[in-house]
């Protein structure tokens, strides 16, 4: 009897201690914070901060080119063909700072694909100003328009300034550059008036943590652009990362030897929006959140790896040529380790923050990322 009372006292014993690891599992003190960020404040900053204003500048760049083309249409000399160059250069740079936000409007129109497709399609380009029979709202004529296309035009039909201003002067040269710069700026237009006549109010409103939320699909988006567009399009893809070549002649702006500028920008842009830096201020985004939820990696703050991880890849980039098409020929090494700080950027981003912030992936990675 003895025993058996000591059997039971010992099963009382146990079941106390494992009610009490139990309780302190759940002690609301070993839990990990509630995530109750205000996701509104970074909808509303980057849509007042950052979307909008860049797409007006962006808009008035065009704006500009216009502009310039107009004039060159009906006086075309060497000067005017340098003031078209400039503003064709200052609307891509403005484009490189609202690439990312293929969201509402902009992606029901297909703006990036319509904006920027390259390499350009020169032979159809060609075709198309000698019979006069285009249609450039078709999507298989993504890689006839657009700034590749302009860049041919600008810089890829003579090897002179001369040159390029005797064949640019014809009536058909003249109306081409008149159609590829109507279409940009028209479409850029219609999603700069769709975010200002309320989609803007709408984009803030879907402040949830859904998948259809405004901030996840904007991650998306975001993350999107920085692995396929940037890493891979700018400097994968030309330096034969997916290849079993070298493919040069794929670098943005290849005619003009712009590549460089327009990289650097396009890192810039991606960096301020990942810090929330804007037109006037620098407002909450994603380091903030990330910073809010104390996401530590490795010893270290997410959001100073990520941007330490961006400024080592800017480093990179910043010693190669500025054509890099002439730095894929002379040396791609150098471009090859450039896209490796890219792609560590995406691991970062991709896996590290979206966990964090507990965001799925909603596109397909093909190519083994």
């Amino acid at each position: 009897m003895v025993v058996r009372g000591v059997k039971k006292l010992w099963t009382l014993w146990v079941f106390m201690l494992m009610g009490a690891v139990a309780c302190s599992d759940s002690d609301p003190s070993t839990e990990e914070p509630i995530d109750d960020f205000d996701r509104s404040e970074i909808l509303v900053n980057w849509a007042d901060n950052i979307i909008i204003p860049n797409y007006q500048d962006y808009v008035e760049s065009l704006t500009d080119l216009k502009a310039a083309i107009t004039t060159f249409g009906q006086t075309s000399s060497a000067d005017l063909l340098a003031d078209v160059r400039e503003a064709w250069l200052e609307a891509y740079l403005d484009w490189q700072r609202v690439s990312m936000f293929e969201i509402g409007k902009a992606e029901s129109v297909s703006l990036r694909n319509f904006t920027n497709i390259y390499p350009a399609d020169i032979q159809k380009i060609d075709e198309n100003i000698n019979t006069g029979s285009y249609n450039l709202e078709l999507p298989s004529t993504n890689d006839e328009q657009g700034f590749p296309a302009l860049d041919y035009l600008l810089y890829g039909k003579a090897d002179t300034d001369e040159g390029t201003v005797a064949i640019l002067s014809t009536p058909a040269h003249k109306e081409y550059l008149q159609q590829l710069v109507e279409r940009l700026h028209n479409l850029a237009s219609e999603v700069l008036n769709h975010w200002t006549s309320g989609y803007r109010d709408t984009f803030v409103a879907n402040n949830g943590s859904s998948a259809t939320s405004s901030l996840n699909k904007l991650a998306n988006d975001f993350m999107f652009y920085y692995e396929k567009s940037l890493r891979a399009g700018k400097v994968g893809i030309p330096a034969g990362v997916f290849s079993t070549s070298r493919l040069p002649e794929k670098v943005e702006a290849r005619f003009s030897g712009k590549s460089k500028l327009l990289f650097l920008e396009s890192l810039d842009a991606v960096q301020d929006f990942f810090n929330g830096t804007g037109s006037s201020n620098t407002g909450k985004s994603f380091a903030h959140y990330l910073d809010y939820l104390n996401t530590i990696k490795e010893g270290e703050d997410l959001s100073a790896l990520i941007n330490s991880q961006l400024n080592l890849a800017r480093q990179k980039a910043e010693m190669l040529n500025s054509d890099f098409a002439a730095q894929i020929d002379d040396n791609n090494v150098s471009m090859l380790e450039t896209y490796d700080e890219l792609q560590k950027v995406v691991v970062l981003l991709k896996v590290d923050m979206f966990q964090a912030l507990s965001i799925q992936v909603d596109f397909v990675d093909a190519d083994g990322d």
